[in-house]
C-alpha cells in the first residue's frame, strides 16, 4: 500500500504558507498492511452465516464497539458479501456460554465448549458456520506542532501547524464450527498522519486509520471465507 516516511515538521527559513502547502500531499497519509494465515479450505453454503464477536475481556481486549459494527456492515455489502448473524441474538441463544464472564477466551477453547450438552444443537439451529473473534484498537502514537487562534477588533484567525499519528491494529480469528477447529486469521494494520495547517483558517486533513482498517479487514474476511479453493 502507500508508503509514507515519518514526517518531520521544521519551521525555519521557509514561510508557514510554504510549509502548509508542502504538507497537503503528505497530510492524511496512511500505510496499510493486510495479512492472512489460512489453515483449511473455507466456503459458505446457502443459509449459512458468520457471527462477529469481540474477543474475551480476559485477554485485555478493548476493541471499540463501533469497529465491530463497521466490520459487520461492510462484510454484508458488495462483492463476496456474506450473511452475518446478529451478535446479541447469538449470545442469547447460547446463554450462558458467551456472556462476558463465561465466554471462551478464543478459538482454542471452543472444542471444550462443544462438549457441553445442547451447545452443538443450538449452534446448528442458528445456521452459523464461522465464529469470527475480533481484537485490537486504535491508539495515538505521536503528536507535535503548535496551533493558536485569536480574536482581534479587526478580525481574527489561527496560525501554526499541528500534527498527530494514529495506529490502528486489528485481527480476526476465524473458527469453523463444522470442522471444529481454527480456519485461520486475518489482520489489518494502518498507520496514518493527520495535519492541521492554519493561516487564518485551519484546514484539517485527517487520516482515518480506523475506517481504513475496517475496510481492509472486512474485504480480506470476505475473500477468506468465500474462497473455497486450495490453500
Amino acid at each position: 500500500m502507500k508508503n509514507c516516511d515519518a514526517l518531520q515538521f521544521k519551521i525555519g527559513a521557509r514561510s508557514l504558507l510554504g510549509i502548509a502547502l508542502s504538507t497537503l500531499y503528505l497530510a492524511g497519509c496512511m500505510t496499510t498492511r493486510i495479512e492472512e494465515t489460512k489453515n483449511s479450505a473455507t466456503g459458505l453454503l446457502a443459509g449459512e452465516s458468520v457471527v462477529i464477536l469481540e474477543a474475551s475481556y480476559h485477554q485485555g481486549n478493548t476493541t471499540e464497539d463501533g469497529f465491530l459494527d463497521c466490520i459487520s456492515k461492510t462484510v454484508q455489502k458488495g462483492r463476496n458479501k456474506i450473511a452475518v448473524y446478529p451478535e446479541q441474538k447469538f449470545v442469547d441463544a447460547l446463554f450462558p456460554w458467551f456472556e462476558p464472564r463465561t465466554m471462551p477466551e478464543g478459538p482454542d477453547a471452543l472444542p471444550d465448549l462443544m462438549r457441553h450438552p445442547g451447545v452443538a444443537e443450538r449452534l446448528k439451529e442458528s445456521g452459523v458456520r464461522y465464529i469470527i473473534w475480533v481484537t485490537g484498537n486504535t491508539e495515538r502514537s505521536a503528536s507535535g506542532g503548535s496551533l493558536s487562534c485569536a480574536i482581534a477588533p479587526g478580525g481574527g484567525g489561527c496560525f501554526g501547524l499541528a500534527w498527530w499519528e494514529n495506529d490502528s491494529s486489528y485481527s480476526a480469528a476465524i473458527w469453523d464450527i463444522h470442522d471444529g477447529k481454527s480456519a485461520g486469521q486475518v489482520s489489518a494494520e494502518v498507520h496514518g498522519t493527520s495535519v492541521i495547517p492554519a493561516i487564518i483558517i485551519p484546514v484539517p486533513i485527517i487520516a482515518r486509520t480506523q475506517a481504513a482498517a475496517c475496510k481492509g479487514l472486512a474485504g480480506e474476511l470476505k475473500t477468506f471465507i468465500t474462497d473455497s479453493g486450495p490453500l
